[in-house]
């Protein structure tokens, strides 16, 4: 790792990547870990099966619908004080669902949980840009994207075997606290990024906050052809994997009666195939351009979901059908946060609200994508999930092929 861009010693560093790492997993532990109790809290409250899927695309929704507020807040007063400020109302939003009395006040409390998402994607993310170079800003979110993988990978496992020992509110609970302890860690380790002098001299100067700029600078970004590309084709290039995350309860445990620890079984190969998409992606950065790793991905990502609509129109069951997300997953993790990162220079604004930007527009593809594969029976049959779902991600290849052709002749990202 080259030395960071503003000065703060080894052992800070350390934190900070720690304490960023654990409250993006939180974010994705506050989803994944309940997704095998959601059955039973529909239950508890005598709600229909419906609230399982809507509970996670307000989930998404609460990660969307800040962002445009939170990335030039943090321009104008830091990066540091947004995050400690998100942090501490995810926390109370976890503890909150342990006394909660109602299926509308559960999902007003998981509306909020996912405004944690929006603090970490338009706040977090643009702190390691401005305290790190490209190769290991790049790194370091692929890295990020391995232990927030881990939520997906054990969260439903996990938490099915806790839940033979606690409750679902005493699940929450336990999040709540755990968010606190990450609190403490950025407390004590962030730097503020803003207004601080670099290495080399420059300055990220604080931006100053008024609506109608940050308007015209929205629309300016919303008229930037590339930027808007960059930022629908990750939002498309995640649904078939958002899709699944959301509806995979509905298809395993109400659809093919496996028990929960079953189903956490079942997301193993998925998610450890994006983390092994991500490692690829750290040992290929050293000899490759970014728009080269992103041609490459194409590959398993296309011959995934093109296996996937076999495995619909045949019938072949949830083991192939497994196999066909797996390979998906792998051109997905190689390609992820070396397109948000081409995503993220396509405009010389400030990286707070271009960051702002790329998330609320991503996150809210996905959410709107898998409300519509759930409305359109992708919950019902596997058969449905995987036509729907591989359908939706090939979406992205119209503007991931226009934006990388635009790529060789633009310069894509400052070292």
């Amino acid at each position: 790792m080259q030395r960071t861009l503003i000065r703060i010693g080894p052992r800070q560093v350390a934190g900070f990547c720690l304490a960023l790492s654990a409250f993006e997993l939180l974010t994705y532990m506050a989803s994944d870990l309940i997704m095998p109790a959601m059955l039973s809290v529909t239950e508890e409250f005598r709600a229909d099966v419906r609230h399982v899927p809507n509970a996670f695309n307000l989930y998404l929704l609460g990660g969307v619908c800040l962002q445009w507020l939170l990335g030039p807040l943090s321009d104008h007063w830091g990066r540091r004080r947004l995050l400690l400020i998100g942090c501490a109302a995810f926390a109370a939003a976890c503890a909150g669902a342990f006394i909660t009395r109602s299926i509308e006040a559960f999902n007003a409390l998981r509306l909020i949980q996912g405004m944690g998402l929006g603090f970490v994607v338009a706040v977090s993310y643009p702190a390691l840009q401005e305290v790190f170079c490209e190769a290991d800003a790049v790194r370091l979110m692929a890295l990020l994207g391995n232990i927030a993988l881990l939520s997906p990978l054990l969260g439903p496992m996990l938490g099915s075997v806790l839940l033979e020992w606690l409750t679902w509110r005493e699940l929450f609970l336990a999040l709540g606290i755990a968010a606190v302890l990450v609190w403490l860690g950025l407390y004590a380790c962030m730097p503020e990024t803003v207004g601080v002098v670099r290495r080399d001299g420059q300055q990220q100067v604080r931006v100053a906050f008024s609506m109608r700029q940050i308007r015209q600078r929205y629309l300016a970004l919303l008229g930037n052809p590339r930027f808007l590309g960059a930022s629908l084709a990750l939002g498309l290039m995640s649904l078939p994997l958002i899709a699944w995350i959301g509806l995979a309860p509905l298809l395993l445990i109400q659809g093919l009666g496996l028990t929960p620890l079953m189903y956490g079984l079942w997301q193993i190969p998925i998610f450890s195939a994006v983390i092994v998409g991500n490692l690829i992606l750290n040992r290929l950065l050293v000899s490759r351009s970014l728009p080269q790793l992103i041609r490459l991905a194409l590959w398993p990502f296309c011959l995934g979901l093109l296996a996937l609509i076999g495995c619909a129109m045949q019938g072949l069951g949830l083991a192939a059908t497994v196999a066909s997300l797996a390979l998906y997953a792998v051109g997905l993790g190689i390609s992820n946060a070396a397109l948000y990162r081409l995503a993220l220079f396509c405009s010389d604004d400030s990286k707070g609200l271009v960051s702002a930007m790329v998330g609320m527009i991503s996150i809210a593809v996905m959410g709107i994508g898998g409300s519509i594969i759930a409305a359109i029976g992708g919950g019902t049959r596997l058969e449905f999930f995987a036509l729907w779902a591989a359908l939706g991600g090939l979406m992205c290849l119209p503007l991931l092929l226009w934006f990388l052709q635009q790529a060789k002749t633009a310069v894509a990202a400052p070292e």
